[in-house]
């Protein structure tokens, strides 16, 4: 599978990016990673390439913290100015696909923010894998008021394991959300969409139910 390497000017200097366009392709996913892991981590690869495979392009990029080698994230406004610039280049560079965008964790939530203030350039969905409601041992909803600005349609792929997603809460969340919010329950999955082995289920098939999941909604 080519995997095409981008440098993509931004406010901050020059993020990097790996773009994976697959043939007869649509949509394309601007890909965000999470607080603490870049965008080559197992779980941005292997969801990028399964989405390739099922005709959803990624545009998967890497907030200059993690370039720069520290694992503490750079303020919210500078990351999300990042999201934004990545997703103007995305939308000037590939006009013939319509654009979605959101990512792991800390990676939707700076996209659903950016959003939430002035909608991203030709933007029409925004897609989450695990967004982080809550710090673990704390549950509350926070972190989903500026969700309720956000006007184009979400999807939430949530683990009932996840410590930084109470379910009920996002239930809850999702419902006040109304037709705009999606959300897709993962049985026995953690933040991360590990399982345990008791659950009957392995990894590769909880990544296959979260690419399946995506690429229904899009197509």
């Amino acid at each position: 599978m080519n995997a095409t390497e981008l440098a993509i000017p931004t406010p901050n200097g020059n993020v990097p990016a790996v773009l994976l366009r697959p043939r007869e392709v649509e949509w394309l996913y601007v890909f965000a990673h999470g607080a603490g892991a870049g965008m080559r981590h197992a779980f941005m690869t292997a969801v990028s390439e399964r989405l390739s495979l099922r005709r959803v392009a990624t545009l998967r990029y890497e907030y200059p913290y993690i370039t720069a080698g520290s694992r503490r994230p750079d303020p919210a406004p500078k990351n999300e100015a990042v999201t934004r610039a990545v997703v103007e280049f995305a939308a000037a560079a590939y006009p013939d696909l319509r654009l979605c965008a959101g990512g792991k964790s800390m990676g939707g939530r700076m996209t659903s923010q950016a959003q939430s203030a002035a909608p991203l350039e030709r933007v029409e969905r925004l897609i989450f894998t695990g967004f982080p409601l809550h710090r673990p041992g704390g549950p509350d909803t926070k972190r989903a008021e500026h969700l309720h600005r956000v006007r184009i349609p979400m999807l939430f792929l949530q683990g009932t394991r996840d410590t930084l997603a109470d379910l009920g809460l996002m239930r809850q969340v999702a419902s006040e959300l109304g037709e705009n919010a999606t959300l897709h329950v993962v049985d026995g999955a953690d933040h991360g969409f590990a399982v345990l082995k008791r659950s009957g289920r392995t990894n590769d098939e909880v990544l296959d139910e979260l690419a399946d999941t995506i690429q229904d909604w899009v197509l």
